[in-house]
């Protein structure tokens, strides 16, 4: 059984504040790290979707509407898609609140701190709230997901890994690794302030159980950012699995298939470079430790979408829901293979 308890030197590092009480029975709290660019902040409309009334160059018919076409709030009440979203929303009309599920993300410089529901991100939600019921569901001990993500990030330069070395990909403009540090020094901060952030969580000690992975937009930006991607992506996990003091820290990476089955040209190569990630036969060590899921299946139709602007899922309830959906099952799945 592979022992995923935080070591002496990640404490050292995370300056880590989780020790139960001397002599009391140790309380667990699993962490989950999610992190990634606009995708993973999340774009799913919750409320508003498509005016089904609304046609380009309409005048005086707005383009969204409350409960229209795509949002979360359709999919929850109608009765054909309720069976899968309706345990998002309460008898009471209300978004379902998790007691068991803390989330401390930051999105555009925000720090978050929220028990899990559909409104831990505001307005929009991204691939936490399937991914949370998920774990939430599977784990017995309580759940922390510490979500570190920004808008328009790329793997080559920005959440550019230490071991990668330097690179001119940014110009003078962006220093690698930036967001790296960045979504480090989140995880420290998530771990430093759980208890204070969350009384229920006073007396836990946090166990690192897990990390999701979904970006890869920007990289298709640059030829030289899509060809170094596969290695990019390898060291990403090999240097987040060091500094966090966790070997075989539990991966899923959820790959950049927003354009659907029919993904071309760099996009498509970004695809296939996400997916080799997790072939044991590609990259034999992390077999058993690592999934990457192929979300291009994920892509609901524009007639089904509340826009179809061609990114952050034409902002669909139903994919964002589905890319975190997948993430939580694929990492329950890691976890079984550890006994955990």
């Amino acid at each position: 059984m592979i022992n995923r308890k935080i070591t002496l030197a990640a404490i050292a590092i995370l300056t880590w504040t989780g020790f139960a009480p001397a002599g009391a029975a140790e309380k667990t709290v699993k962490v989950f790290i999610l992190a990634g660019q606009s995708n993973m902040v999340g774009h799913g409309k919750l409320e508003m979707g498509r005016n089904p009334a609304w046609t380009k160059g309409a005048k005086g018919i707005p383009r969204e509407i409350k409960g229209g076409i795509g949002c979360l709030r359709s999919l929850a009440t109608d009765p054909e898609t309720a069976k899968t979203y309706g345990k998002f929303v309460g008898p009471d009309g209300r978004w379902v609140t998790r007691d068991d599920v803390f989330m401390y993300a930051t999105a555009d410089n925000r720090k978050e701190p929220s028990k899990l529901s559909a409104l831990s991100n505001g307005h929009w939600f991204g691939p936490e709230l399937g991914f949370g019921w998920v774990v939430g569901d599977y784990e017995k001990d309580p759940v922390l997901i510490i979500k570190a993500s920004w808008g328009g990030k790329d793997l080559a330069v920005d959440f550019r890994p230490p071991s990668s070395g330097g690179t001119d990909l940014g110009g003078s403009t962006r220093k690698p690794g930036a967001y790296y540090k960045k979504m480090m020094d989140l995880v420290k901060e998530g771990l430093a302030n759980y208890q204070k952030d969350f009384p229920e969580l006073k007396g836990y000690k946090a166990e690192i159980a897990g990390f999701g992975w979904h970006q890869g937009w920007n990289d298709g930006c640059s030829d030289a950012a899509t060809a170094e991607y596969e290695k990019n992506m390898a060291n990403f996990i090999r240097d987040v699995r060091k500094d966090l003091g966790v070997p075989n820290l539990p991966f899923v990476i959820a790959n950049t298939g927003q354009n659907g089955p029919g993904t071309t040209g760099k996009f498509a190569t970004l695809c296939e470079a996400q997916l080799a990630i997790g072939d044991p036969k590609k990259h034999p060590e992390f077999k058993g430790t690592v999934i990457s899921i192929d979300t291009r299946p994920f892509k609901a139709p524009d007639e089904r979408s509340p826009s179809g602007f061609g990114y952050h899922w034409n902002h669909s309830a139903e994919s964002h829901y589905k890319v975190g959906d997948a993430m939580g099952e694929a990492m329950v799945k890691l976890l079984k293979k550890e006994g955990k």
